[in-house]
């Protein structure tokens, strides 16, 4: 992934088990903000569905690869999980997330409020920090809290950790066709979740996205540099909201390119090895000159274990 980490650092599947050292338990104020109350569920009546498409800007991602498909109904919620809905999970069940265990996770620099004093990051992607303590509920590390922030979703959620709470919940994680479908909101073929027009990072800013050149100036035109608020901005045409931008969004469908060229199959056997997942939707840290995957055909692949301050999650739902 371009925007995201692209390597896990532990898997953990446990539910429950000791922290590492100087790794906190959510706060009593956090988990006395908990609420379990679901969003408005939105309801798909399934039928002929696709994913894909004929106008690829990033084909390596194997995003000009049509692929047709016949869905069952199902249900989605409205908006993203939240902080205050995660909190109610790990409140009833004592779940401790793999960035939890691992007792780090990577932020983006710009979000810390000292960044220049952190160590240079010379990887293919310096614009993130590994931060001691960054989880959940302390999204930029040790000191850090989300009570200001129980509204937005919640983040550093690994697939491991939102397929955990989406069975808590009573759903599971999409099929990719599924994201896609609803993505679309009942339009035909939108390159966006609102349609084909072009964020311009100045007037038209239909959803949260990076305005500006990446990574080093954010205009923050549409009033966010990091998170926003499920919500903040216009629902798509089914009155789902987030679709594009914001966090990124776990599938429960493996990474795969349905090609047989030379460079499908390298990606498809590595995917594999790493066991990487689909996820769609892009962030907040997402641009047209950069991870352009804010478009419903977009596509990236992260690692089960792998969670960071823009990975979250959103439940669907059998029907």
């Amino acid at each position: 992934m371009s925007c995201c980490a692209s390597r896990g650092v532990l898997r953990s599947p446990d539910l429950q088990g000791d922290l590492p050292a100087g790794q906190g338990r959510p706060s009593a104020q956090v988990l006395a903000c908990a609420d379990a109350t679901p969003p408005l569920m939105i309801l798909f009546g399934g039928g002929a569905s696709h994913t894909g498409t004929h106008d690829p800007a990033i084909p390596q991602d194997g995003e000009g690869v049509i692929g047709e498909y016949r869905l069952r109904p199902f249900s989605v919620d409205a908006h993203l999980v939240t902080n205050a809905r995660f909190a109610a999970f790990v409140a009833e069940t004592g779940y401790l997330t793999t960035s939890e265990r691992v007792g780090h996770g990577l932020v983006f620099r710009h979000l810390l409020d000292r960044p220049g004093d952190l160590p240079p990051n010379h990887g293919p992607t310096p614009w993130w920090a590994a931060m001691d303590g960054a989880c959940w509920h302390s999204p930029e590390g040790i000191g850090s809290t989300i009570l200001e922030r129980m509204d937005h979703p919640v983040t550093h959620v690994s697939w491991e950790d939102a397929k955990a709470f989406a069975k808590w919940a009573g759903g599971r994680l999409p099929t990719e066709a599924e994201w896609e479908h609803a993505a679309r909101g009942g339009l035909a073929d939108p390159r966006f979740p609102w349609g084909d027009q072009e964020p311009d990072d100045r007037e038209f800013l239909p959803a949260n996205l990076w305005q500006g050149p990446f990574p080093h100036a954010n205009s923050r035109a549409d009033g966010y540099a990091g998170t926003s608020p499920v919500a903040s901005f216009p629902a798509n045409g089914a009155g789902l909201f987030d679709m594009a931008g914001n966090v990124w969004e776990w599938t429960a469908d493996p990474f795969r390119i349905r090609s047989g060229a030379a460079y499908a199959i390298h990606r498809n056997a590595d995917a594999q090895r790493r066991g990487q997942r689909v996820m769609k939707g892009g962030s907040f840290l997402c641009h047209v000159s950069y991870c352009y995957r804010y478009r419903i055909a977009a596509r990236s692949a992260t690692e089960p274990d792998s969670g960071a301050a823009n990975c979250g999650l959103r439940v669907f739902y059998d029907s």
